[in-house]
């Protein structure tokens, strides 16, 4: 094919999914990759002397097309992939790397780059303005473009390794949750289950042509096994399968990936002046350094775990009088922890669920931003998708303005990564007085429908769904000038902010009443359930804290120390849990082999922000439910400082302009209610 005829080359504003071929990915990154490289040697070799506009700004637009065309194809890889997608994301994330390089150790650029920020006290910038000089020099100085020239061909060595090594990682682990099934032709062996639970294990049997009922390692299909299933030895064969994905020591085995990983990285914080990965990351995050992030997590940690112990200890005892279990295993826990809850507040996800219809709940959310923001959403038939399940909308103001494009998809398959995400097809930016507003996509792993019932969810579906539109939001109201601050381009221990305080809103029966609806009969839910879904909402906080915390703290022990020692991954992780420990461990079972966020996401030494971001939001939903939670003023004060702002300042000040205040920790300990 010409490049003539590929349609990711032409100039498109809406993603053209339905005329995109597999094989139109790479020769249209390559491409991409020319055009913009003629953009930057432009800017780099420019006559002109350098200013803000011709240099700073210029870059910030600099390769937009190719910024489209990475957009599409690495959502596709995590949304929607195949052999031919990963063969290609294999191919081109080198090219990549390389490219992101040539950049960064760019000497023309960064003179030109360096002159205008030399100058900077002399030139009369805006805020906005003023941050952006500095991320681009940072990005420069940051990423190489002070290093001699053996140094800086080492960088691109480790730059090119590591994205082959994240895509591996995570291929690996896609691999693995489609590899394993649970078969079962006994029908003794359901019991306990939920009817839906069994309907949709049937209806997965039926699809690979098998008798009886088939079990998989996606979360619609493990978790509600894992909650409900009576045969101990099937739910401990569902664990020990869960989590030892790579980590067979064969093909698909990630324990070499993880040293190679975190020795490269921390080789490239080494090259670049910094003494371990994690002081090269959070040098730009708000806690900035990893004693501060340590001492976070150990305050946290000194707090939650009297009460994870004690919450332990109620379990063991529970579960010793219901089924004489004289040792809990990591198995056990979302069984008797399920039936406890039933126990002690008369609540059950099941009782639950007919109540959360899917179609109802993305309702409630589009009229939560509504109430919150005057937005609407229109669901329009006509725009192109990657897959027949992906629904798309129109968002408008209340004045009809156009805001956003939006796309949601909600249902596992196998060409989909588990887990919840939102990313941009389409980033907001302002550039020659045209508003370019976002394309912005939320990504979730829910219950699929049945013949019988539609797809309904549990609680912790809709306080995920409610999560990721949080993050959605972000991108959708973002209102900056420059791309690379827009919408979600902000410190990762602050990204979390939007989405973890629009959960909030699932526990309050003023928003539960907009949505929570019987998909039978319409029945608004009782606000005897909502009640018990208020109470229950700090059921076992102690050890989900503990939990949280146990991952920021691998996190941490892999990044911000050398890790040139460590020949042991099971071994590591083991230390690194001592102080986090509830359960025995299970000699087949390594979470850092499949910890996807820390070696294939973004969240390398970032672990700890969900927490950082927790404290945030408590006191940011404090706020809102002094003045009434749907409250005009304060929305509008989060709205027009937190959400459409980006990353235009420190988020600090950002939190501040919108509270009137540093957050109060308190906030978090006393909704979690680890304090009184």
């Amino acid at each position: 094919m010409k490049d003539s005829e590929n349609i990711l080359l032409k100039n498109f504003d809406i993603t053209p999914f339905d005329a995109i071929q597999d094989t139109d990915y790479k020769p249209a990154i390559e491409q991409g990759i020319l055009e913009a490289r003629k953009e930057i040697d432009l800017i780099a070799n420019s006559s002109e002397p350098a200013t803000f506009e011709n240099t700073i700004a210029a870059l910030d637009y600099a390769g937009y097309k190719l910024d489209r065309i990475t957009s599409a194809f690495f959502n596709i890889n995590s949304a929607e992939t195949n052999e031919t997608i990963q063969k290609t994301a294999q191919e081109v994330s080198p090219l990549l790397s390389e490219f992101s390089n040539d950049i960064t150790l760019n000497e023309t650029l960064f003179k030109r780059v360096k002159h205008v920020f030399d100058a900077k006290d002399s030139l009369d910038l805006s805020r906005e303005q003023q941050v952006l000089l500095e991320k681009k020099y940072k990005g420069f100085s940051r990423n190489g473009a002070n290093l001699p020239e053996d140094k800086k061909a080492r960088l691109r060595e480790i730059d090119t390794q590591l994205s082959k090594l994240a895509l591996t990682f995570g291929e690996n682990i896609l691999a693995e949750t489609n590899k394993f099934e649970l078969h079962i032709t006994n029908e003794a062996d359901l019991a306990g289950l939920p009817e839906s639970t069994i309907e949709s294990a049937a209806q997965t049997a039926e699809e690979k042509e098998k008798e009886g009922w088939i079990f998989t390692l996606e979360y619609p299909s493990y978790i509600p096994f894992m909650k409900y299933a009576e045969n101990r030895e099937l739910r401990k064969k569902m664990a020990i399968a869960f989590g030892a994905k790579g980590f067979h020591n064969d093909e698909l085995d990630n324990q070499d990936h993880v040293l190679n990983i975190v020795n490269l990285r921390h080789e490239r914080a080494n090259l670049l002046g910094y003494k371990t990965h994690a002081h090269f990351v959070l040098e730009e995050r708000m806690a900035k350094t990893p004693e501060n992030v340590e001492r976070f997590l150990e305050d946290l940690l000194e707090k939650a775990k009297p009460a994870a112990e004690l919450e332990f200890k109620q379990l063991e005892k529970f579960a010793k009088e219901r089924d004489g279990i004289e040792q809990l295993q990591k198995w056990d826990s979302a069984f008797y922890s399920e039936k406890l809850k039933q126990q002690l507040f008369e609540l059950d996800d099941e009782l639950l669920k007919p109540y959360f219809k899917l179609e109802n709940v993305i309702d409630g959310v589009f009229t939560v931003a509504k109430k919150l923001y005057r937005l609407r959403f229109v669901e329009v038939f006509d725009i192109p998708k990657y897959h027949k399940d992906v629904k798309t909308y129109q968002v408008f103001d209340d004045k009809d303005n156009f805001i956003a494009l939006f796309y949601a998809d909600f249902h596992p398959r196998a060409g989909k990564r588990g887990g919840a995400w939102m990313t941009q097809f389409k980033g907001q930016f302002i550039k020659d007085g045209v508003n370019e507003r976002p394309h912005v996509s939320n990504v979730c792993n829910f219950t699929k429908p049945t013949p019988s019932k539609p797809s309904l969810l549990t609680f912790n579906e809709v306080t995920t769904l409610f999560h990721e539109f949080g993050h959605g939001l972000h991108g959708m109201l973002a209102n900056t000038t420059y791309p690379s601050l827009s919408g979600p381009s902000v410190y990762w221990d602050f990204v979390e902010l939007p989405s973890q305080v629009l959960e909030n809103w699932c526990y309050e029966p003023e928003a539960l009443e907009l949505f929570a609806k019987h998909y039978e009969t319409g029945e608004t839910i009782p606000m005897v359930l909502i009640d018990k879904i208020k109470k229950a909402a700090n059921f076992q906080e102690g050890m989900q804290t503990l939990r949280q915390l146990s991952f920021g703290i691998l996190d941490m022990s892999w990044h911000a120390t050398d890790p040139s020692g460590i020949e042991n991954v099971k071994a590591h992780e083991t230390a690194a849990f001592e102080g986090t420990k509830l359960y025995p461990d299970v000699a087949e079972n390594c979470m850092s082999v499949a910890f996807s966020h820390i070696f294939q996401g973004g969240y390398s030494s970032g672990y700890y922000s969900y927490k950082w971001a927790e404290v945030l939001d408590a006191d940011a939903f404090a706020y809102f439910k002094e003045n009434g939670i749907f409250n005009k003023e304060v929305a509008d004060q989060f709205k027009n400082h937190i959400l459409s702002q980006g990353g235009t300042e420190d988020p600090m000040v950002l939190y501040k302009r919108f509270r009137g205040k540093e957050p109060n920790p308190e906030a978090l300990l006393k909704r979690a209610g680890l304090i009184k």
